[in-house]
């Protein structure tokens, strides 16, 4: 029941500056997030890389309302690809974007904005020899995603997308992205969604995982499977054997910070396992969206306000 409570608490002002300025926030907050700046998250993927996984990198921000910030969502993802270019990462870390932290929401010419800004860090990013994946957002946003993501493939085909099982479109959108080339992270879903375009009910949710996870794995294109679900787990694998797909043909991905020793697990059992690890001053909304995933997450957080005994 706390969930869409949090969810709908990941977009007030009131509840982002309450949590902010709760002392106890910022240790839970690290469990998640590899700090407010590029340095120490550098440091996170020097540690994750050399120890066999690979990464995905968010600069944490969303729902940008003016020109100058997203121009500045930008030029952070522009330093970005020159850190990893410098530390020859390239081959090892890729990143994932927000687009409407890139201007996609304004409402003036949005969509031309985010995918221009957008553009500059595809270009960067081939340069690099690395990636760049478009997260997806609410379900206002999917269609203007997928088309940028369409733009942008023409140039770099390598270009991944994001799927989200709880919305009743996805399994359609899994079939026309299901191609040679294409990249598909598929998760459930971390956005309050209402019941007339999204699946309300965990086993509902799950059952339609499992449908566009059939859909991609019988697909010539290269799933992400974006889950901590060991069941979800388990399916893929039995999904990749039944298709006869090598081992490098598709990916696990968990968030940084969750089941580390199950990432350790697949990884030496030859999976590719990359890790999303997010970074930035703007943290919020994506702490409370992990806090309203799981119970054990939000148990963790609320145990610490409690006094040390």
């Amino acid at each position: 029941m706390l969930g869409p409570v949090l969810l709908a608490a990941a977009r007030s002002d009131r509840m982002r500056r309450v949590v902010a300025a709760a002392p106890v926030t910022r240790p839970v907050v690290d469990r998640f997030v590899a700090g407010d700046e590029l340095s120490p998250a550098m440091d996170t993927v020097r540690s994750l890389t050399a120890s066999g996984l690979e990464v995905t990198l968010d600069h944490l921000g969303e729902d940008v309302t003016d020109k100058t910030t997203a121009r500045a969502t930008r030029d952070a993802y522009l330093r970005l690809l020159d850190t990893l270019r410098h530390d020859g990462l390239g081959t090892r870390a890729e990143v994932s974007v927000k687009l409407s932290a890139f201007g996609q929401a304004l409402p003036d010419g949005g969509h031309d904005i985010a995918l221009a800004n957008v553009r500059q860090v595809a270009e960067l990013a081939a340069e690099v020899g690395t990636t760049v994946t478009l997260d997806m957002e609410d379900h206002t946003t999917v269609d203007s995603t997928l088309a940028i993501l369409r733009e942008l493939r023409r140039e770099h085909p390598g270009t991944g997308a994001v799927l989200q099982s709880y919305l009743f479109r996805t399994e359609e959108d899994a079939r026309a992205l299901a191609v040679a080339g294409s990249r598909v992270r598929l998760v459930k879903g971390a956005y309050k969604e209402p019941a007339s375009v999204a699946f309300q009910d965990k086993a509902d949710v799950d059952k339609a995982y499992v449908r566009a996870l059939r859909v991609l794995f019988a697909g010539e294109g290269y799933p992400m499977v974006g889950s901590h679900d060991p069941r979800m787990i388990a399916i893929a694998q039995d999904l990749a054997a039944r298709n006869h797909r090598p081992a490098g043909s598709y990916e696990f991905q968990m968030l940084y910070g969750i089941r580390t020793a199950e990432q350790r697990r697949l990884a030496d059992e030859g999976h590719r396992m990359r890790i999303y690890v997010p970074y930035g001053a703007d943290w919020y909304g994506y702490f409370m969206r992990r806090l309203a995933e799981r119970p054990a997450n939000l148990a963790f957080f609320l145990r610490s306000f409690l006094p040390a005994r």
